[in-house]
């Protein structure tokens, strides 16, 4: 049983701020979530890192479906997309879940080091994501050029794929990693169009992993209260903008967010 004290320790408004500008910036871009958002958690407001991925999951699946609906809405969401990138990662996310659940059972703490390791593995990928971003898309142009729909849809599966494991032991991935290889694989889809099918995948991956977590005991419901308090105006509003900032300055400013990103997990 919570306590009125406690709940109003928790419910700390710049939880809610943090929620609300990170909210924002995922509607806008498709980024910032995870790769945001735990390492604020962690960092500035000392969560632990298993609690701080567990609740963020949650909030990102409950954020993101506010989002999803916006931008169907404007009819910023390729379904196909979103449909294939979801064909890979959900089963990958069930597969993480039950071995951290199994490690859990069997290893003591070991599920917790898990989390804590891949956390720092997936922020890692992020920064890399971010600060050899246009040598990534260059190189991957470079292989996949009069790429098939076939081939297009194999990739688009296993980038799927990995980002379930990432996201699931980590809450971090899915905007950064997935973004960037989604602008080389389909270089001719608008950016908006691309932002809203990466933040529609997001709903089910998040929300199946955020499910596992809570089984786990790796939530904490009043912190979430309060991200969601601010989140979900705030991913409205980038929602709204997205659908209305054309793709030659969306663009630099999703490059903008990215580098935001790497700044702050270098610091």
């Amino acid at each position: 049983m919570v306590s009125v004290a406690d709940a109003l320790h928790a419910f700390n408004p710049l939880y809610s701020l943090s929620g609300f500008v990170v909210g924002s910036l995922v509607g806008l871009t498709g980024v910032g979530g995870g790769s945001l958002m735990t390492p604020i958690l962690v960092l500035l407001f000392g969560i632990a890192p298993t609690t701080a991925v567990g609740t963020d999951l949650l909030y990102a699946a409950v954020t993101k479906s506010g989002g999803t609906i916006v931008h169907a809405r404007n009819d910023t969401v390729d379904w196909r997309i979103t449909r294939r990138l979801a064909c890979g990662s959900v089963p990958t996310t069930i597969a993480s879940l039950l071995l951290l659940s199994w490690l859990g059972k069997t290893a003591g703490h070991a599920a917790n080091g898990l989390i804590t390791s891949a956390l720092g593995v997936a922020l890692l990928l992020t920064a890399v994501a971010i600060l050899f971003r246009g040598w990534i898309l260059n190189y991957i142009a470079r292989h996949t050029d009069n790429l098939t729909d076939s081939r297009a849809r194999f990739l688009t599966i296993a980038l799927g794929a990995f980002i379930g494991v990432l996201v699931s032991v980590s809450s971090v991935g899915a905007g950064a990693v997935g973004m960037t290889v989604l602008l080389a694989l389909y270089p001719r889809m608008p950016t908006v169009r691309l932002v809203g099918s990466d933040i529609a995948h997001a709903v089910p991956l998040t929300l199946v992993a955020g499910f596992g977590h809570w089984l786990m005991g790796g939530v904490d419901w009043l912190l979430l209260f309060s991200l969601l308090v601010g989140s979900l105006p705030g991913i409205w509003l980038g929602s709204h903008l997205a659908a209305r900032v054309p793709d030659h300055y969306l663009r630099p400013a999703l490059a903008t967010m990215m580098a935001a990103v790497g700044a702050k997990l270098s610091i």
